[in-house]
């Protein structure tokens, strides 16, 4: 295998270089639209919010450059000091950052402020590569599994604690890298169940999903022991009294907590989102609004800057979680078409040099990028078009705000600079 070249540029990838230019572009646009005010003058400003953004995006090229001028083993080497790092980071928040709208995530440094849950994606990402490259490492045994799990769910935890839920959920996410590494389906299906059966109980209460699912599981168990007989029973008798006993505490669990941990915000949320109650004033106004911008767009939009909606600041945080309702209004649904498709068409890049690198690490971790980015945008733009509740998850190198956008240059770049490399002496 050849060594490195000196030149930092070389061999990287410019098909995924210029999808990240391009909605970072086309990003900025948006928020300029979303925050313009009439007597907003100056571009590059600390008083503006597409003025801080644009100061954000120019920032990145030195970080870009700082991110491929080390080497590629330089990541896999140092992936699980980066990973405690970004623990530490998420710990002293709880003595030293700073509340924001109800949750402490961000440290202060003047008129600039760092959220460390968006760093954090890229810092687990190289800690789950480093952890299933290991050659010694066995994804199917129970004990590797579970050191697996700490990793990805020990930030999720205390990101959950600040607490930031919508923040924490993106580490669901890589499920699927684990599953891609040999980790048996019946994870996700398992969890998959689990949430179907969370919104049944909310949906119909939990007495209701109780009494339903135990005549349905004895429906079931009377019907196998009908053909499997007698022997089928005393051999399962255990597993058949297990099921019983876990769906009775996680539906009543599901009921007690839904009713006495969730906030009353929450509930309205979910129950606006499941159609039990109609709130287009309080809990569903975010939603209803965008919604309504979006589909005042039409198929070629209202042009730019010219979105009345938008215009009039009717969506919160429009810049922000919400800014795909901006390109609904002012881009139509062929400008929305087309941000999806380049998002899509980043994944599908990622995922394609992923399966060239010969390189295990590499592999793992591209395939960490592509689930945290696909994550990012079904759950983002469905919750824009009212799919999905409210849980405040940017869309990546589109939503305002520089931890974001420098979170997930982090991660693409260092995916960049080690696909650069892996036909090299690692």
């Amino acid at each position: 295998m050849r060594q490195e070249q000196n030149n930092i540029f070389a061999r990287i990838d410019w098909i995924l270089v210029f999808l990240f230019i391009s909605l970072v572009s086309f990003g900025w646009l948006n928020i300029y639209a979303a925050s313009k005010t009439d007597v907003d003058v100056e571009l590059f400003t600390f008083s503006t919010k597409y003025g801080k953004q644009l100061i954000f995006i120019c920032l990145t090229a030195p970080l870009i450059i700082t991110i491929l001028f080390f080497n590629s083993k330089f990541y896999e080497r140092y992936a699980s000091i980066f990973y405690i790092i970004s623990i530490i980071s998420l710990l002293l928040l709880f003595p030293f950052g700073k509340e924001i709208n109800g949750a402490k995530s961000w440290f202060n440094f003047g008129v600039l402020g760092l959220q460390p849950s968006e760093f954090v994606k890229a810092f687990t990402a190289l800690a789950v590569a480093k952890l299933l490259s290991d050659r010694q490492y066995n994804l199917s045994l129970v004990k590797n599994q579970i050191k697996a799990f700490f990793i990805i769910f020990l930030p999720a935890v205390l990101i959950t604690l600040q607490p930031d839920a919508g923040s924490a959920l993106i580490y669901l996410s890589f499920f699927f890298v684990l599953n891609r590494e040999g980790l048996t389906l019946n994870y996700i299906l398992l969890g998959s169940a689990f949430i179907l059966l969370f919104i049944l109980t909310i949906f119909f209460g939990a007495n209701w999903m109780l009494l339903s699912l135990f005549i349905l599981i004895s429906i079931l168990v009377a019907y196998v022991v009908y053909k499997g007989g007698k022997r089928f029973l005393r051999f399962n008798w255990h597993k058949i009294l297990g099921v019983y006993l876990i769906v009775g505490v996680f539906v009543l669990g599901t009921g007690y907590t839904y009713n006495n941990v969730f906030k009353q915000h929450h509930r309205d949320r979910f129950e606006v989102l499941l159609g039990l109650k109609v709130d287009n004033k309080n809990i569903g106004y975010n939603s209803y609004q965008s919604e309504l911008t979006i589909s005042s767009g039409g198929w070629f939009g209202k042009g730019f800057l010219e979105g009345d909606i938008t215009q009039g600041d009717f969506v919160p945080e429009q810049h922000t979680d919400y800014i795909f309702s901006t390109v609904g209004e002012e881009w139509g649904f062929i400008g929305s078409s087309i941000v999806i498709i380049l998002f899509m068409l980043m994944l599908y890049r990622i995922i394609y040099l992923a399966e060239t690198h010969a390189n295990k690490f590499g592999r793992i971790y591209g395939y960490s990028l592509a689930s945290i980015l696909f994550f990012h945008v079904i759950v983002n733009i469905g919750m824009v078009i009212g799919l999905l509740p409210t849980v405040g998850i940017p869309l990546p190198f589109f939503s305002y705000g520089g931890s974001s956008l420098w979170g997930f240059t982090i991660l693409l770049f260092i995916f960049i600079r080690l696909d650069a490399h892996k036909d090299y002496d690692w």
